[in-house]
């Protein structure tokens, strides 16, 4: 019968201890990696801040050229940056005709080229209201002027003047106030369901009244005496 020594079982525990690690060695060897997420493009302790978005973009556009030193080259790369004298013709002459183009629609009456104070189909008909019939208060700017032409050329009219004037603003008074509730009343039988009136819509109406028809826009669509 042998008996184990202390260095018998010191040796036997190493020979086990050897004898398992192959076998670590092997599952380490077999065992699966893990698989990078696509796309990930961030690196975990890259040991560098993220770069901001607006440094980024500076990157991708490239270098920025540097000021000019003198008025002589800055008019130089103002100019080429602006073409040939051809080009900035050709190009002027396009703004000017799509101005005009916006223009003529604006007067035509097309509801996308219109100001903002005169879209919708509630101004488009308090237009056509004014329009179809003669208003006093447009006759207050050639009256005007006559009237203040002939305090020039007699200045012993300067009173009659002033008492014209005044009469004439009673009555531009009187008449507005008319014209707002007329206009508020048609509007609310007509679009009963509008937000659009009161003052707001009748100092419209007025305004457009007061106003020379050849020289109103949009133009007027109806002619004096026609049914709106």
């Amino acid at each position: 019968m042998k008996l184990l020594r202390r260095g018998d079982s010191d040796n036997s525990g190493k020979r086990n201890v050897e004898a398992a690690e192959p076998s670590t060695d092997s599952e380490a060897a077999t065992a699966p990696e893990p698989l990078e997420q696509e796309g990930s493009t961030e690196q975990v302790g890259k040991g560098r801040p993220t770069p901001k978005r607006r440094d980024a973009e500076s990157r991708r556009r490239g270098p920025i050229a540097p000021a000019p030193l003198t008025a002589k080259e800055a008019r130089a790369r103002k100019k080429a940056t602006k073409g040939t004298k051809e080009e900035r013709k050709i190009a002027a002459a396009d703004r000017r005709a799509a101005a005009a183009d916006r223009r003529a629609r604006m007067l035509a009456g097309e509801d996308k080229y219109l100001l903002p104070r005169d879209k919708g189909p509630v101004r488009a008909y308090v237009r056509d209201i004014v329009d179809a019939r003669r208003n006093l208060v447009g006759l207050f700017m050639p009256m005007a002027l006559v009237l203040i032409m002939a305090m020039f050329v007699s200045p012993a009219l300067q009173s009659l003047v002033t008492l014209a004037m005044l009469v004439m603003m009673v009555f531009m008074v009187v008449e507005g106030v008319w014209l707002g509730r007329k206009i508020n009343n048609q509007v609310r039988v007509r679009f009963p369901d509008t937000p659009d009136g009161g003052f707001k819509l009748g100092w419209y109406a007025f305004v457009r009244a007061s106003q020379i028809r050849k020289l109103r826009a949009p133009k007027p669509r109806v002619s004096p005496g026609d049914p709106v």
